[in-house]
C-alpha cells in the first residue's frame, strides 16, 4: 500500500462524494517503519476488513473512516486498493479517555456481563463525545447526497445520530460487534439514554445474535419509551417533525471461508502444520487455544479445567498438550495486565507441577501469528477449545472449521460465544462449570474419526455457505431497502470548511450585482456580529451595517435581517431604517415594512397566537427554566411565540446537560417547531422557519434573485430554497446547501461592501 504522504492525487476524493463510507475505529491498514525510516501501510488482518474489500467492488466509490493508531495529527487522506482512507486524528489524552477509558474500561466489561467491574468517569464521556463528534463530521464531508454511511461497534454509538443532524439523506447504518447486554446490566450505564438515541439515529441496526436484537428493543421500549412492534422501533421527531421507523436486525458476522479453506491447499502450510506436531514431540493430541488475552475469553477457566484434568491423571502429558495462543492486547489498561500475570503463573505452575522433561504441558505463546501460521495450528489442532464467558461471535471457532478440509478436527464451544447459535455439531459447553470443561473436553479427545467427520461436515457445510461476504451484503441489502420511500434528499452543495476561491465569488457578486431587482437577506449572530457568550453585549460589525443601509437606498434593491432573535431583541441591536425589513423568530415575527413590499404576501406566515398556544408557550417556559435551574448558567429567553434555552454560558457539563434534557422534552411536544442551533433550542409554538420567511420576502418585493448569508442550521431552510439565479452564501465551517462559503463576519463586511459598490457602479 502507499504511503499517504505519496501524491496529492491520492489525498482527492470524488467531487459528488462517496457512495458508500465506512466508519471504524480503526482504519483497515497499519504502518510499519521501514529500515530506511520510510512508513509503508500494510493490510490489517480481520474480518470486516475483508468483508469491506468485496463489497467496495461492487460500487463506483468507497471510503473508510477510521483512527490510523497513531497520536497526533493524523496522515493526510490517501488511496489504498481503490478505497479512500481518511484518518481520525487523536491525541494522547483522548486515546486514554475515549478508547482505552470509557469504550473499554467502562462499555467493554458493561455489555460483557460485567466480567468484571466497570468504571465510570465523567472526563471520559466528555472525550468519548468528542471523538465520536470528530468521526461524524469527517464520514458526513466525504458522503455522497443520499449516499451509505455504515458505522461499526460499541466505539462510535453515538455517530448515527451525529451524522443524521447534518445528513438526513444519508442512509445510515449501525453494527454492534460485541453482545448488547440486558436491560438490568445496562440500566447502570451513566448518559444510557444518550446512547440509545445516537443509535436511533442509523436506519437500520445489526446485532450478532438474536438476543442482543431483543435487548436492544427492550432498552428502548423500557428506557425511552419508543414503541415497538416487533423489532421495528418508532423514533419520535422533534416538536412537529415526524416520526422515524428504525429497524432492529440480526446478522451473525462471519469470515472469508474459502479464503481460509484455499490456504490448507498450500504446500508450505501443510508441511508447517507436520512441522509444528514434530516440535510438540509428536503426541497423539494436540489441544488448541486461540484467543486475544481479555477476560472475557474464558482463559482462565479453560487452564484451571486442563489443569486439573493433568492432576487427575485423565489427560498424560506425554500423550496429550495444549498450546494456548494469547494475542496481546489492550496493554496499558489494568484488568488486561493483571490478567496476563494470573494467565502466566498458572501456565507456569502447570508445567511445572506436570510437564515431562523436554515437553510443555502447555505451550504458550503470547504473541500474533499472520493467517499462514494461524491456519498451520488449526491443521495441526486434534482439538480447539472455544471456552469464551461472553462473546458477539467468536470467529476463532469458524476460521478452525473453515481449515479442516479433512472433516476431522472436534470443536468444543462456549454456549456464551456467538457461534454457539448458527455451529450447533459443536460440543456445545458451559465453561463456568468446570466440571463440565473437563467432561467436554475428555469427549473430544476420545471422539472417532467417523463422528468427527459427521459434525465438522455440518459444520463446515454451515460456515462455508454464510461466508462475511454473504454477512456484508445482506446487511446492505436490508439498509438499502428500507426507507427509501421516505428520504428526501436535501443537496448537500459544500462540506469541509474551505472557503469558496475569491475569482468564483467575485464572479458569482458581479452576475448577481446585474440582476434588476434584488433581495439582499442575511442572518445576524455569527454572520454580521461575532457570536459572544453574552447575547446582549453582542455587537454588530458596523461596516457591514453601514453597507446594508446603503444597500437598502438603492433602486431596485430590498434588504432584510432575518435572526432567530425576537423583532424587538434585533431591533434594539441593529437600529436599521425602515427601509430594511426585520424578521425575527426564525420568521415568526415581521417588523414594518417599506411602502413599495407587498404587505398581503406577508400575511400567510405572520405571527398568529391563541389562547392555546400561549398557555403552551407558559408551559414550555416553565420546563425551561427549570432545566436552566439545575445547569448553572444556562438562561431561558422569552419571544412572542417560542421560548429558547441558551447554554452558552453553562458552565462545566452544564451545557451538554441542559441540551440534552431539552432535547428528550421536545419529544413528548408534537405540536412545536424544535430548532436545536449553536448553544440554543428554540421551542416555537407558531411554524415559521427561515426558508418560508425569505420566501415570501422575496414575493412581496417582486425580487428576480435573492442572496442570503448564514451560519446556523436554521438558516440551511433558506439554501434549501435556493434558485439558478439565487446566491447561498455560507458563513464558517460545516456541511451546507450554500453554493458559496466564506471565513467569518470579517469577509462578510468586505462582501456586503464589495456588493454595494458593484450596485452603485450599475447605476
Amino acid at each position: 500500500m502507499p504511503d499517504p504522504q505519496t501524491g496529492p492525487e491520492d489525498a482527492q476524493r470524488p467531487e459528488a462524494g462517496h457512495e458508500l463510507v465506512v466508519v471504524a475505529n480503526r482504519l483497515p491498514v497499519d504502518s510499519r517503519t521501514l529500515p530506511d525510516g520510510a512508513t509503508e501501510w500494510v493490510t490489517s488482518p480481520g474480518g470486516l476488513v475483508t468483508a469491506m474489500e468485496s463489497v467496495m467492488r461492487t460500487v463506483d466509490s468507497g471510503a473508510w473512516v477510521g483512527w490510523a493508531g497513531g497520536t497526533g495529527e493524523a496522515p493526510s487522506p490517501f488511496v489504498a486498493d481503490g478505497m479512500h482512507l481518511y484518518p481520525v486524528p487523536l491525541d494522547g489524552h483522548e486515546v486514554e479517555r475515549y478508547y482505552e477509558g470509557f469504550s473499554n474500561a467502562t462499555l467493554w466489561p458493561l455489555y460483557h456481563d460485567v466480567i468484571v467491574d466497570p468504571e465510570f468517569h465523567r472526563t471520559w464521556w466528555d472525550d468519548y463525545q468528542r471523538v465520536n463528534r470528530r468521526f461524524a463530521r469527517a464520514a458526513a464531508e466525504v458522503a455522497a447526497p443520499g449516499g451509505i454511511v455504515w458505522v461499526h461497534d460499541y466505539q462510535l454509538q453515538l455517530v448515527p445520530a451525529m451524522i443524521r443532524e447534518t445528513r438526513p439523506d444519508a442512509r445510515i447504518g449501525f453494527f454492534n460487534h460485541i453482545p448488547f447486554p440486558p436491560v438490568e446490566l445496562f440500566s447502570q450505564l451513566p448518559k444510557r439514554n444518550q446512547i440509545l438515541r445516537g443509535l436511533l439515529g442509523a436506519d437500520v441496526l445489526g446485532f450478532q445474535r438474536e438476543g442482543d436484537t431483543l435487548n436492544f428493543v427492550a432498552a428502548v421500549r423500557k428506557l425511552l419509551g419508543y414503541h415497538t412492534d416487533g423489532q421495528t422501533i418508532t423514533v419520535p421527531g422533534l416538536g412537529t417533525a415526524p416520526s422515524r421507523e428504525v429497524q432492529a436486525r440480526t446478522f451473525p458476522i462471519s469470515i472469508d471461508s474459502q479464503s481460509v479453506s484455499d490456504l490448507t491447499e498450500d504446500p508450505d502450510i501443510q508441511e508447517r502444520a507436520r512441522q509444528l506436531r514434530a516440535d510438540m514431540g509428536d503426541p497423539a493430541k494436540i489441544v488448541l487455544g486461540v484467543d486475544r488475552l481479555d477476560y472475557t475469553k474464558g482463559i482462565r477457566h479453560r487452564l484451571k479445567a486442563w489443569g486439573e484434568l493433568l492432576a487427575d491423571g485423565a489427560i498424560d502429558p506425554h500423550d496429550a498438550v495444549m498450546i494456548q495462543v494469547a494475542t496481546p492486547s489492550r496493554e496499558r489498561v489494568d484488568a488486561y495486565r493483571q490478567l496476563r500475570d494470573e494467565v502466566e503463573l498458572t501456565v507456569g505452575r502447570i508445567n511445572g507441577d506436570h510437564a515431562p522433561i523436554g515437553r510443555p504441558a502447555i505451550s504458550y505463546q503470547h504473541r500474533s501469528f499472520d493467517r499462514r501460521d494461524m491456519t498451520a495450528l488449526y491443521m495441526a489442532a486434534d482439538v480447539v477449545l472455544v471456552t469464551a464467558l461472553r462473546d458477539g461471535m467468536n470467529l476463532v471457532a469458524k476460521e478452525y472449521v473453515a481449515s479442516r478440509t479433512d472433516e476431522q478436527g472436534v470443536l468444543v464451544l462456549s454456549e456464551f460465544a456467538g457461534a454457539a447459535d448458527e455451529l450447533r455439531a459443536a460440543l456445545r459447553v458451559n465453561p463456568h462449570d468446570i466440571d463440565e470443561l473437563k467432561s467436554s473436553i475428555l469427549r473430544a479427545l476420545a471422539m472417532g474419526e467417523d463422528e468427527q467427520r459427521e459434525a465438522m461436515t455440518s459444520l463446515r457445510r454451515q460456515v462455508m455457505d454464510h461466508d462475511v461476504q454473504a454477512w456484508a451484503h445482506a446487511f446492505l441489502d436490508e439498509l438499502e431497502s428500507v426507507g427509501r420511500d421516505e428520504i428526501t434528499t436535501r443537496r448537500i452543495r459544500l462540506t469541509g470548511e474551505t472557503p469558496t476561491p475569491e475569482a468564483e465569488l467575485e464572479a458569482s457578486l458581479r452576475t448577481f450585482a446585474e440582476v434588476p431587482r434584488i433581495l439582499v437577506a442575511s442572518d445576524f449572530d455569527g454572520v454580521l456580529a461575532p457570536i459572544v457568550a453574552e447575547r446582549d453585549a453582542v455587537q454588530p460589525d458596523p461596516e457591514a451595517i453601514v453597507a446594508l443601509r446603503e444597500l437598502s437606498e438603492m433602486p431596485g434593491v430590498s434588504v432584510a435581517l432575518v435572526s432567530g432573535r425576537s423583532l424587538t431583541n434585533l431591533d434594539h441591536h441593529t437600529r436599521m431604517p425602515s427601509s430594511v425589513v426585520l424578521v425575527g423568530s426564525h420568521g415568526a415575527e415581521v417588523g414594518a415594512l417599506p411602502p413599495w413590499m407587498h404587505a398581503e404576501v406577508l400575511d400567510s406566515f405572520a405571527l398568529t397566537m391563541s389562547p392555546q398556544k400561549e398557555q403552551l408557550l407558559e408551559s414550555i417556559t416553565h420546563t425551561l427554566h427549570r432545566i436552566a435551574s439545575a445547569n448553572p448558567g444556562a438562561e431561558v429567553e422569552t419571544k412572542p411565540a417560542a421560548a429558547v434555552l441558551h447554554t452558552r454560558r453553562a458552565r462545566g457539563r452544564g451545557a451538554g446537560n441542559a441540551t440534552e434534557a431539552a432535547l428528550e422534552y421536545a419529544l413528548s411536544l408534537p405540536d412545536v417547531t424544535v430548532t436545536p442551533g449553536k448553544e440554543v433550542v428554540e421551542f416555537s409554538v407558531v411554524d415559521a422557519n427561515k426558508g418560508v420567511a425569505i420566501e415570501a420576502l422575496a414575493r412581496a418585493s417582486a425580487a428576480d434573485a435573492w442572496l442570503y448569508l448564514g451560519d446556523d442550521v436554521t438558516d440551511e431552510t433558506v439554501f434549501d430554497q435556493l434558485g439558478d439565479d439565487d446566491l447561498g452564501i455560507k458563513v464558517g465551517p460545516g456541511d451546507t446547501g450554500a453554493g458559496l462559503r466564506v471565513e467569518g463576519t470579517a469577509q462578510v463586511r468586505e462582501l456586503l461592501t464589495h456588493l454595494a459598490a458593484l450596485r452603485r457602479a450599475r447605476g
